[in-house]
């Protein structure tokens, strides 16, 4: 056998010395190759053209008809601009029937099935709309923001895509308990809005004062902890001006330009929440012209607004009817009394109202006791058959199916 292992002791020695020639041409061979690669990488990105624009494609027009079956097809591009190589960002659903079911009982069921995206050749996906991906949460979504002079301020995407659909927390969709718990203040006190950002459970809603610190910051801990967020705007209380919420308050004394001025430089401390929840309040809530263009403006921008249900006084709902924007009530305020063992009765309270109802919502403030209590109880709930979901998913939504 002629192998090189039955070579004579000559041919072998001759063999070992030919291999480091080999093994240098080899090298200059790969060098050459790697750079060509690199020559032909750079030329092609340099050119503008190396991923070829893919032609905006038009959205399907899919009128809804008057019966209990919807079936329409996703729009095949979203309006946003085109990404920096040149590709149109496609809508995640370009390539699916959408059939949409009402049921008897008024239940939404949606039915997808593949069919041929349109286009030819790669597609960028703007997964960004597509549930929460932790990783990007704590990322704005720039064409849901418009740049003014008091910051950048959410809108109603091109698309139709609203900030509460965008940063809401997914659930389950199940018809069972469903309770939201809301503690607000975070940003006030720095201890308390870090710890109530590695002890409370991802499920429950961050409130952030629009007079905090830190605010983008936290933000970006508590959204990528997975927390659906509001931002809280100080409102006029009845005994203003001895209880004086916070610089830039909204006043029923106020022009009502001024007011949403205010509305929008505390618009402008953060970006990723679903809604504005009022700090304090009770005199402006209970005025109906000075709380109209306030709601309205919210409800514009895509916004729904939480009233934390502390005023009885409060016109927000025949308000937020009226102007047809999304709102919510807070029906138990869990921690008047600072108390572990009370706050966790007020959350069975909550729990009472909730299997009532079907749906509640609980308010507490970022206090050492109000954080202790809601994370012991949240760890038996689920036991119990109760989801703790975000506050968007229990908003009154003109536009909810």
């Amino acid at each position: 056998m002629n192998t090189d292992l039955h070579a004579p002791l000559g041919q072998s020695r001759k063999a070992k010395r030919q291999r480091p020639g080999i093994l240098r041409t080899g090298r200059v061979v790969a060098g050459i190759c790697l750079v060509l690669i690199g020559a032909t990488s750079l030329y092609t990105a340099f050119r503008g053209d190396g991923l070829k624009r893919e032609k905006p494609l038009a959205q399907d027009q899919t009128a809804v008809p008057p019966s209990d079956t919807v079936q329409n097809q996703a729009p095949s591009q979203t309006s946003s601009a085109a990404a920096p190589n040149g590709m149109v960002p496609s809508d995640p659903r370009s390539g699916a029937n959408v059939e949409r079911m009402v049921t008897g009982d008024g239940s939404v069921v949606t039915k997808y099935s593949p069919r041929q995206r349109d286009g030819n050749g790669p597609v960028l996906v703007d997964a960004s709309q597509v549930g929460q991906d932790p990783r990007m949460a704590a990322l704005p979504n720039d064409a849901l923001l418009e740049d003014t002079p008091l910051g950048r301020l959410p809108i109603v995407g091109p698309d139709g895509r609203r900030p509460m659909d965008q940063y809401a927390r997914p659930w389950s969709g199940a018809h069972g308990t469903r309770i939201a718990i809301v503690v607000s203040g975070l940003g006030l006190s720095q201890t308390g809005t870090q710890r109530a950002i590695q002890q409370l459970p991802e499920e429950v809603t961050f409130a952030f004062a629009a007079s905090g610190n830190s605010l983008q910051r936290w933000m970006q801990e508590a959204r990528r902890g997975g927390h659906e967020i509001l931002l809280q705007v100080p409102f006029e209380p009845f005994d203003y001006p001895a209880n004086d919420p916070a610089p830039d308050t909204l006043l029923t004394s106020t022009s009502v330009a001024k007011n949403i001025e205010n509305l929008h430089r505390a618009m402008g401390e953060i970006t990723n929440y679903t809604g504005i929840m009022n700090y304090q309040g009770g005199r402006f809530l209970s005025d109906p012209n000075a709380m109209e263009p306030v709601m309205r403006d919210i409800g514009k921008r895509g916004l729904l607004f939480l009233d934390d249900g502390t005023s009885a006084q409060s016109k927000t709902a025949a308000i937020a009817k009226g102007t047809e924007a999304p709102y919510a009530f807070a029906d138990v305020q869990l921690d008047k009394q600072l108390d572990v063992n009370a706050i966790i009765q007020k959350l069975d309270e909550l729990e009472r109202v909730a299997k009532r109802n079907g749906q509640a919502i609980g308010v507490a403030a970022a206090f050492d006791e109000s954080i202790d209590a809601i994370a012991q109880w949240t760890q038996e709930a689920a036991m119990r058959g109760i989801e703790i979901v975000g506050v968007a998913a229990l908003t009154n939504d003109p536009k909810r199916p």
